[in-house]
């Protein structure tokens, strides 16, 4: 493949396709192959499943984002990237020592402790749906709302403050395309968590900052600006990610009637939890993937890659690949599809996975027991979906019943 034949990459999902990876990927998902970025680097895209698994686990590749292979997705990111540094650009030994001071916080059995408090929000939630007026916008009444209200009880953040950290998180995951503003808005929001580091040090609550404000900054062990940056990852992801599940698992279901049955009319929690694995699986909602640049030479998929070269692994077409899931273009909800990987594989799996798995698990086994005859207010084909957003999803979501 010469200069001129290396597609740009990301690429856009078909507008008649919502739900699948991008077209383009298909005549790349049997081979590692070299994509284009937008400041002209070339990248290497490694699509298949095995492939992606391999890679994900190998100490040759590594986060570091101040390596000039390293394929930073679009202008922002790469502002971003050199402002600050989160745990999702960190290498091992730094990488571990941070993930060790929130793991406990994320435990299953920690989180499972938080699904009746998740339940009441969810049914308060729906309970005003159903004494408001139809139709509604699901994503502002409900989708955007549950994870908001959860992740702000565990970090400790004033859920009165939504507004503010909703709009930045906007900002932040749009692929907002003036560097300087997204800046500006990311050091917002870190100023409003060193603040509240502060007072947490001052009173500490029953919360996870109040947690790192007494037992790190206290001690003298981080900084509040890095607590602050930390909290930020958290607070933008364990929000913006499952509001983003929760419409778009949504839509899929109405548009997949009989699947949305299998959920609807089960009061088996194990078909549920099943459901919403194979959504995440089905919908892979991560448009940036999991880049990554190469510190040795290495084989993956039979190419050879240099070392400081870029890499970026696709999950959509590893959640699509036929030698992992049977049939993957179908959306089956009895499918055994927890091998997914939607929340990445290895030591960057996603800390907040066991999170977001009970937030789905409630919302999906709650919302159409509840409203039954839940349907799609407009057209699907007039939907707006987030085609240049880091996860993918839809901008509003209007249902009737």
């Amino acid at each position: 493949m010469n200069d001129a034949q290396v597609p740009m990459f990301p690429m856009a999902r078909a507008e008649g396709c919502p739900f699948d990876p991008a077209p383009e990927l298909s005549g790349l998902a049997e081979r590692v192959s070299r994509v284009r970025l937008w400041d002209g680097s070339t990248p290497w895209l490694v699509t298949r499943y095995a492939d992606v698994r391999a890679l994900l686990v190998d100490p040759r590749i590594g986060v570091d984002v101040a390596q000039p292979g390293f394929p930073h997705t679009n202008a922002v990111s790469k502002a971003r990237d050199a402002q600050m540094k989160t745990l999702m650009q960190m290498d091992s030994p730094e990488h571990t020592a941070q993930r060790r001071l929130l793991t406990p916080e994320f435990t299953s059995k920690k989180i499972e402790a938080l699904r009746p408090g998740i339940q009441r929000i969810v049914d308060e939630l729906v309970d005003a749906l159903l004494a408001g007026p139809k139709p509604v916008d699901l994503v502002a009444a409900l989708a955007l709302p549950v994870p908001s209200q959860v992740i702000c009880e565990l970090l400790g953040v004033p859920y009165a403050d939504r507004d503010f950290f909703q709009e930045v998180a906007r900002t932040l995951v749009m692929d907002e395309s003036d560097p300087l503003r997204a800046m500006a808005a990311s050091e917002e929001l870190n100023a409003y968590l060193a603040e509240l580091v502060v007072a947490k040090e001052a009173e500490p609550g029953e919360d996870l900052l109040s947690k790192l404000a007494v037992e790190q900054y206290r001690t003298g062990t981080m900084t509040r600006r890095e607590i602050a940056v930390l909290g930020q990852l958290l607070l933008v992801a364990g929000h913006d990610t499952t509001a983003s599940m929760i419409a778009l698992g949504t839509v899929a279901l109405l548009a997949h009637p009989e699947q949305c049955r299998a959920v609807r009319d089960s009061d088996d929690p194990a078909l549920v939890a099943n459901a919403v694995e194979e959504l995440l699986r089905y919908l892979s909602i991560t448009h940036t993937e999991a880049r990554r640049v190469a510190r040795e030479d290495l084989e993956i998929g039979g190419q050879t890659i240099r070392a400081g070269e870029g890499i970026i692994a696709v999950k959509g077409t590893a959640n699509r690949d036929s030698a992992a899931f049977p049939d993957p273009d179908a959306l089956d909800v009895r499918r055994k599809a927890r091998h997914h990987v939607a929340f990445g594989h290895g030591a960057h799996h996603c800390l907040g996975h066991a999170l977001a798995r009970v937030e789905l698990q409630v919302v999906y086994g709650t919302l159409y027991r509840r409203i039954p005859t839940l349907e799609l207010a407009v057209p699907l084909e007039q939907l707006v979906f987030k085609q240049d957003a880091v996860f993918y999803g839809v901008r509003e979501l209007p249902v009737t019943w």
